[in-house]
């Protein structure tokens, strides 16, 4: 719960800069906080890490 929280905010207040200053890199903050926290939760499975990516998209 706390995760979705923090990258709700983290949304706002890059929406919220990106409007105020007219900058698009802004908006990237967002994308790059998820996928940083996708890379934690892969790191913290056991098995080494090119495993679980491969268990991950191979589920069919």
């Amino acid at each position: 719960m706390f995760v979705f929280i923090l990258l709700i905010s983290i949304t706002g207040v890059s929406l919220v800069m990106a409007l105020r200053q007219k900058k698009s890199y802004f908006l990237a903050i967002p994308f790059i906080s998820i996928f940083l926290y996708f890379l934690f939760e892969i790191a913290m499975v056991p098995e080494p890490f090119f495993d679980t990516v491969k268990f991950i998209f191979s589920l069919s």
